[in-house]
């Protein structure tokens, strides 16, 4: 079996009252990073793993945080892993 990086990015906006928060639960989310934040509540952010459910899963969880509105994929990557 063949192994994937997948590399996928993100904007995501959040309730402004609610930045801290989504900010914390989103820096818990293994293989994610915040890239760019601001206080009205948008988020630039990456999410890396090793299969496409990896990334579905990081952005179901975002998706289901408390505060966040809405979140829009930007670009999704695969690239194989030589063995």
């Amino acid at each position: 079996m063949s192994q994937e990086y997948h590399v996928t990015s993100l904007v995501v906006h959040a309730a402004p009252a609610e930045v801290s928060q989504v900010e914390a639960k989103i820096r818990s989310l293994d293989g994610a990073d915040i890239h760019a934040v601001t206080y009205e509540g948008k988020f630039v952010i990456t999410l890396e793993g090793k299969t496409q459910k990896s990334i579905l899963d990081n952005v179901e969880a975002i998706n289901a945080f408390e505060g966040v509105l809405n979140s829009s994929l930007v670009y999704h990557q695969v690239e194989p892993i030589a063995e």
